[in-house]
């Protein structure tokens, strides 16, 4: 695992094999969930009336939300607690065309110089462009740095991504990022638990995104507040490790502070041999006790959901927040409890009630982001365009999210079917998830996307946003229009 030059070596996380196994697991008497668990191994201390002093096992860094609390550490006259649980990447700002080293705009560029001072000086292992660089929730798990039974934080609120290792990863803000820094702690209240059971199996050409897509236009952007959502049931237990991610990815959308999936065979089988990830030596200890991570069976939650999927169509989303989502089969509804809110979407995104979402016509197409820019995401887009070709008035851009996935992703020669369609092969970063770089969606044109959050001006001043799975956008890039991908899975 390479390093860039005067940064520290991140190490394994403590908290996978010694640092909190003396805290013993079985220690409560009465049946826990899996939220409970990790909630309980962590605390430092709990005083009657006040939040209790939460042990923090890795924080991620990034160029966009870290800089103010450096400078406050740095004016406090503070070392870093343990830099050894730090690991930075540069993402949000950067460009991802060829020549990215040269950033254009001045704010991202002061913006990534200064986390390359700040990872310097107080020696945090930094992920640059010539260092393995990627989105931040895309490098921690490729590198076996996310592991089961983990507290993790980053200034990002999909910072839940990593729950799908059966960590407790959440968002937290500039101030928390500074505590983190000096203390490697934080004040935190218990959260509610939640459990969310997926029940059957998804059809061909329906697929993760989707799931998490339906469970929030059941539930709706604060259905889920409060709460940490443990996702189980039948459909879950089938999928890889990168759908997981892109469960719980997604947590945030409906009001959640996070989200987790219990880690199982194929939680450690994604592991096994990573760089990060505990050595052969320590492999079965390791092991035995992530397994100690999961809900007994007569435990309890504040609140449970079942949401089935047997005939789950996929999902896009007409509005200008997640939840505002409906089956690619299904129109923009005629009637919601929700009306003034749904007045001013429509108003935004240009749409009627009544209107079907397939056949709306698209200017523009994006997979990628911390939600669906891994490997397998980009499989999907591939075998959706290949032999195709993106329909002319569509400008599709392909972003893998890190160095390694594009690595792989050449190595398969999926570049070479991206380029053969049309589409643009670029270089890692956030690119159109967010309008905080040099791609953008131009002001009242409709572009349907892999990424998380459709809100007004996401991708771009003026821009439409149309949340779907990698494949439904490859497939609607091919058209021209929204589109099911379902008959290139057949």
């Amino acid at each position: 695992m390479s390093t860039t030059k005067n940064t520290g070596a991140i190490s394994a996380a403590p908290a996978s094999l010694s640092h909190y196994m003396h805290t013993d697991l079985r220690r409560s008497q009465h049946p826990r969930n899996i939220i409970e668990k990790l909630w309980d191994c962590h605390v430092v201390t709990q005083a009657d009336g006040h939040p209790a002093v939460f042990a923090i096992d890795l924080m991620l860094i990034h160029e966009v939300t870290s800089a103010q609390a450096f400078e406050e550490l740095d004016r406090r006259g503070l070392p870093v607690n343990n830099p050894s649980r730090l690991l930075a990447t540069i993402d949000h700002s950067i460009p991802t065309r060829q020549n990215r080293t040269e950033i254009f705009d001045e704010a991202a560029r002061i913006q990534v110089e200064k986390l390359r001072q700040n990872c310097r000086n107080h020696a945090i292992r930094l992920l640059d462009f010539d260092s393995g660089q990627g989105i931040v929730h895309v490098v921690g798990p490729e590198l076996g740095l996310t592991q089961p039974g983990m507290t993790i934080v980053c200034g990002d609120s999909h910072t839940s991504t990593h729950g799908a290792f059966g960590a407790l990863a959440f968002g937290v803000g500039t101030s928390e990022v500074l505590h983190v820094l000096a203390t490697g702690c934080l004040l935190q209240e218990k959260p509610r638990s939640m459990k969310v059971e997926f029940r059957g199996q998804l059809q061909k050409g329906v697929f993760a995104k989707d799931a998490i897509l339906k469970l929030i236009s059941e539930i709706g952007i604060g259905g889920a507040t409060g709460h940490v959502i443990e996702y189980t049931g039948s459909a879950v237990k089938s999928m890889t490790m990168e759908e997981r991610m892109t469960i719980c990815n997604m947590s945030i959308e409906c009001g959640a502070r996070a989200g987790l999936i219990a880690p199982d065979a194929v939680t450690f089988q994604y592991l096994l041999g990573k760089p990060g990830a505990p050595s052969a030596q320590h492999w079965e200890q390791a092991v035995d006790y992530w397994r100690t991570f999961a809900s007994d069976s007569d435990c309890a939650y504040d609140q449970q959901i079942v949401i089935d999927l047997d005939e789950l169509r996929p999902m896009v989303t007409w509005g200008t927040n997640p939840g505002q989502g409906a089956g690619i089969n299904q129109t923009v509804p005629q009637n919601s409890a929700d009306s003034p809110n749904v007045a001013r979407a429509l108003q935004y995104t240009g749409l009627k009630a009544g209107q079907k979402l397939e056949g709306l016509k698209v200017d523009w197409a994006f997979v990628g982001s911390c939600t669906n820019g891994r490997i397998e995401d980009l499989r999907l887009a591939a075998q959706v365009l290949r032999g195709g070709r993106v329909h002319p008035d569509v400008t599709f851009y392909v972003v893998p999210g890190s160095e390694q996935v594009r690595k792989q992703a050449m190595e398969e020669g999926l570049d070479k079917v991206f380029e053969a369609a049309g589409a643009q092969f670029r270089m890692p970063g956030c690119s159109l998830c967010l309008a905080m770089n040099d791609d953008k969606v131009p002001a009242g044109k409709r572009c349907i996307s892999s990424s998380n959050r459709n809100f007004m001006g996401r991708q771009g001043p003026d821009s439409i946003t149309h949340l779907a799975s990698p494949a439904t956008v490859a497939a609607s890039a091919l058209a021209g229009c929204i589109t099911s991908p379902e008959t290139y899975f057949n």
